[in-house]
């Protein structure tokens, strides 16, 4: 939820409050708020460059040394952005983080079940039962075998296979926050869907929180609570997964859920966007989305437009005449042959 919902929301897991950050002096993130509630997920939508994967980074404090950082990050309370180094690490082995290549997180030259076990084995924590766990973790994974996957190196495992390891590996652990930065972007849809189900199954049964960072709204609103759509480095508009897929009210959200592909007909056209994405870089003083908006106004460029109060937040200097209906007419797409 957004801070705009002030002291009548009760403090949550995660809380983001005007968050900036800049690397080398350009602008990233600006004035990103946004709360996850214990158990819930929320899903980060946005073309490229909106600054996704960048708040994903905030949360753990994963970035540049170059990075400049102003707004608050609180975890249960606790002030992620002042933790000291002994701190940090303990809060970033409470995290966990899933991300779209899984090979990047393994060593090649060892087993399976060494990677899932390395915690255990950090810890002191009883083998024989973190080996138990493991192998269940990965049959509710519908991994095929998994006592003799354990036995596998990572090289003998399709993407889509060890991409499962991977979320086995952290749902195991059972995290109180879920980090997955496009998690199966690589995988084919098919095996998307299908680890994805699995994912949010497990997460639901240990009460983890997620964020889900996607460039796909579809998918992002079929396994989150709610739903946070970013451009330009801002949330233009944040909400229940449900309002926001059947009653979207920025112009860039419409026009997002507008420009899908139908896939129960064949379409004499292409809906697209106008114009190209703009990172925070090069948005200007008011909403990053007037260069692109059909229905913009001067005062779009040169003003930041306040974010509206309630369960479903959106920043629109025109939000009046959207809910009442009166753009409807206005906000068409430009198409192209297909």
């Amino acid at each position: 939820m957004n801070a705009v919902h002030g002291s009548s929301v009760a403090p949550g897991l995660l809380e983001i409050d005007d968050l900036h950050v800049a690397i080398g002096g350009v602008p990233i993130l600006r004035g990103v708020s946004l709360q996850v509630e214990n158990g819930t997920s929320l899903g980060i939508v946005g073309e490229s460059g909106s600054g996704k994967s960048m708040t994903l980074r905030a949360v753990t404090r994963l970035l540049p040394k170059n990075a400049t950082v102003s707004g608050r990050v609180t975890v249960s309370g606790r002030d992620v952005l002042a933790m000291d180094a002994a701190a940090l690490r303990r809060y970033r082995r409470s995290v966990g983080m899933v991300f779209q290549d899984p090979r990047s997180a393994v060593n090649p030259i060892h087993p399976v079940g060494s990677f899932l076990l390395e915690r255990a084995k950090d810890s002191n924590a009883d083998l024989r039962a973190a080996r138990e766990r493991a192998v269940a973790t990965l049959r509710r994974m519908r991994i095929s075998d998994p006592e003799a996957r354990m036995a596998q190196y990572p090289f003998e495992l399709s993407g889509g296979l060890l991409q499962r390891v991977m979320i086995a590996s952290v749902l195991m652990e059972r995290p109180a926050l879920l980090l997955a930065d496009e998690p199966t972007t690589a995988l084919d849809v098919t095996t998307q869907a299908d680890v994805l189900a699995l994912t949010d199954e497990l997460r639901r049964e240990s009460g983890t929180a997620m964020i889900f960072v996607s460039h796909d709204l579809d998918l992002a609103t079929a396994i989150c609570d709610r739903i946070a759509v970013m451009y330009g480095g801002q949330v233009l508009e944040e909400g229940p997964a449900a309002e926001i897929a059947s009653t979207p009210k920025h112009p860039y959200t419409r026009a997002l859920l507008a420009s899908r592909p139908d896939l129960d007909r064949r379409l004499p056209e292409i809906r697209v966007i106008d114009g190209a994405p703009r990172a925070a870089s090069d948005a200007g003083p008011g909403c990053p989305f007037a260069s692109r908006c059909p229905v913009a106004l001067d005062r779009c460029a040169q003003l930041p437009p306040p974010a509206t109060a309630g369960d479903h937040s959106v920043r629109c200097h025109r939000i009046a005449e959207v809910d009442a209906g009166i753009l409807d007419a206005e906000l068409p797409l430009r198409v192209v042959a297909s």
